[in-house]
């Protein structure tokens, strides 16, 4: 059962319980050096009224620091409880939110709320996943293709060699049946391409179910059971073998991107599908709350860089629903 977001929790109203929060979730064995690693009695808070709340100093690189150096909030002017508040929306939002929405709720610039919506992407982002399936688990595969309907495009954009996938990104996922899902922007969806990206997200040893396309008859040997519907001829359920699991994830994922974004770039389509994966694979269903999501999503941050200028490089090559 979910509950809707207790906006009269400290952290997202005091700045002294949001930097407790995150220095609880960073450092659960006590503060350390974020230069040299060092922690225990090498690392001290320092005090004064200049400093402010939440430094500490290291005595071994005698480097000062807080709980944001080394993460995705180092250097930010945002304070921490629009943060955490701007995480726990995007997060128990299933379809998600776009950045204009986010800076009307938090009073906030558009530019500064896009920003803010890729660097928590990216702490959704999961680094070194381990395969998935495993021997008798059994796994979907599939592709999609991301883009807009040429008739809803503006005259000048129109394309009539763009039947069907053509002029469109193309998706390429792998979901475990009761388990995560993993998306990737991909060039093409030939065997090729796919191969090294099954090998990599999925057991060989599960059963891996696809439709009849020709790149699956090839990799599907791989696993130790492969079955095919063929959906052109109306086939979408034969048994256990079907793709409804990977399709239903597509439809949220659709949704979200011509209900919501509206339009999304090549370069930051990896992000939004980190997005929709992190909270699918952290889903109700799964015995994860809003609350603990939005906790892992801010637990991601660590480790990780993103700057404006990169963010913002290639925003202007959009594709348009």
């Amino acid at each position: 059962m979910t509950r809707p977001i207790d906006l009269t929790n400290p952290i997202f109203t005091d700045l002294e319980a949001a930097r407790a929060h995150f220095e609880a979730i960073r450092w659960p064995d006590g503060p350390y050096c974020p230069f040299c690693g060092v922690m225990g009695d090498r690392v001290a808070p320092l005090g004064g009224k200049s400093m402010g709340p939440g430094w500490y100093h290291c005595k071994d690189c005698r480097k000062k620091f807080t709980a944001a150096v080394g993460s995705l909030y180092e250097r930010s002017h945002i304070p921490l409880t629009k943060w955490f508040l701007a995480t726990h929306l995007m997060c128990a939002s299933k379809k998600a939110m776009s950045a204009h929405q986010l800076g009307r709720m938090l009073g906030l610039p558009y530019k500064t709320a896009w920003f803010m919506a890729h660097r928590i992407r990216e702490g959704m982002r999961e680094l070194n996943p381990i395969p998935m399936g495993g021997a008798g688990k059994t796994a979907e595969a599939d592709e999609t293709f991301v883009g807009g309907r040429e008739k809803n495009k503006h005259a000048w954009r129109r394309d009539p060699r763009n039947l069907g996938g053509m002029g469109k990104e193309p998706v390429f996922s792998v979901v475990e049946r009761g388990g995560k899902v993993r998306s990737q922007h991909v060039p093409n969806v030939t065997a090729k391409t796919l191969r090294p990206i099954l090998e990599a997200q999925l057991d060989k040893a599960s059963f891996l179910m696809t439709d009849g396309e020709g790149q699956y008859r090839i990799l599907g040997p791989m696993f130790a059971k492969h079955e095919a519907v063929n959906h052109g001829i109306g086939e979408y359920v034969r048994g256990e073998a079907h793709t409804n699991t990977i399709e239903s994830y597509f439809a949220i994922l659709k949704r979200g991107i011509m209900g919501t974004y509206h339009h999304v770039s090549q370069q930051h389509l990896k992000r939004y599908l980190g997005e929709f994966d992190f909270r699918y694979n952290e889903r109700i269903a799964l015995g994860v709350t809003d609350a603990t999501r939005a906790t892992k999503a801010i637990k991601g941050v660590v480790g990780k860089r993103l700057t404006y200028r990169s963010a913002d490089d290639g925003k202007a090559a959009e594709i348009p629903f």
